[in-house]
């Protein structure tokens, strides 16, 4: 899979920074997830190769108008570019009614079907390819990470795990071989503790605005990529007293090593952090942060940014 990075700041643009908006490309064909769009998402399409008919879902981790104000425009680009397949859409509650009531009150009229899910009832929801399931973080107002996983890789059952851990023959393993978590006697089995692959499925965490990674802990197992806000460095929440809600680097990072994640990618800056490593506070100091406290592979993710998760769980940037 692929990362492609349509924005990277947090709160409000900046001249080299948009609102945030991530692209996860599946490995073969041209079939694409966003999470998060905000405003100026579709422009930022316009600068990579994402075909807007090829979009696949929209992930909405939350409500803040940074992540989702550009929702309307893409809605509206992707019908005037002809588009006739059906959409999914998963947000927390309040996104489908702010989109149909513009929808009414613009007379934006879509030529294909938009299926809403509600990200507050925590779905996992399958595509060809890919299984995304939901977890539930901590902000200001509800906000969520989306785990994306690869399908396709035919695994198999653990039998002898499966024996030794008592859980009978039946439908049950059946549904574990699909990639399906299930409840037995009240406990939940998860179906990746039973599978054995070839090769592991590539999994990808991205995380909207949390203030708390170690909510991360359970979905982070195997994951091969997080990508996660770090709005500030550590001495600025210090001096105000108040994350907001954010993450800062360290936090994120420190997270990360202890949950033994591979690869990490850093983005939702702050507009106080410059480019310029040599004024302060810049975005250098926020990879000095995160690196003092992460040991694996360490991105700061710029707008346009594209990344690649090769067979081996190695994130390189193209």
């Amino acid at each position: 899979m692929n990362i492609v990075f349509l924005g990277t700041s947090a709160g409000v643009p900046t001249k080299t920074r948009n609102v945030t908006g991530i692209a996860v490309r599946e490995e073969r064909g041209n079939g694409w997830y966003l999470v998060d769009c905000g405003e100026g998402t579709q422009h930022q399409i316009l600068h990579t190769n994402l075909s807007i008919n090829a979009l696949q879902a929209i992930f909405i981790t939350h409500i803040h108008g940074d992540h989702c104000y550009g929702l309307p425009g893409i809605l509206a680009s992707a019908a005037m570019n002809g588009r006739k397949a059906p959409l999914k859409i998963m947000a927390p509650s309040g996104v489908r009614e702010w989109v149909e009531a513009t929808q009414q009150h613009t007379q934006l009229y879509l030529p294909y079907d938009i299926e809403f899910v509600c990200t507050d009832e925590l779905p996992s929801v399958e595509f060809r390819k890919i299984r995304v399931e939901t977890v539930a973080l901590s902000h200001r107002v509800p906000s969520y990470a989306y785990c994306f996983t690869e399908k396709d890789i035919n695994p198999c059952l653990d039998v002898e795990k499966l024996e030794r851990h008592n859980i009978p023959r039946g439908p049950h393993w059946g549904q574990l071989q699909k990639g399906q978590d299930v409840k037995l006697n009240g406990k939940l089995i998860h179906c990746e503790d039973y599978l054995l692959y070839d090769q592991n499925p590539q999994k990808i965490i991205v995380a909207g605005d949390n203030d708390q990674p170690e909510l991360l802990a359970q979905i982070s197992h195997g994951a091969s990529v997080l990508v996660h806000e770090a709005t500030y460095t550590k001495d600025l929440v210090e001096k105000s007293g108040n994350s907001y809600g954010h993450s800062y680097a360290g936090l994120v990072a420190t997270f990360a090593e202890q949950a033994s994640i591979p690869n990490l990618v850093l983005t939702h800056f702050s507009p106080r952090y410059q480019a310029n490593p040599n004024l302060s506070p810049s975005i250098a100091d926020i990879y000095q942060e995160a690196k003092a406290h992460y040991s694996g592979n360490l991105f700061l993710a710029n707008d346009l940014d594209e990344y690649q998760l090769n067979k081996s769980n190695e994130l390189k940037k193209l």
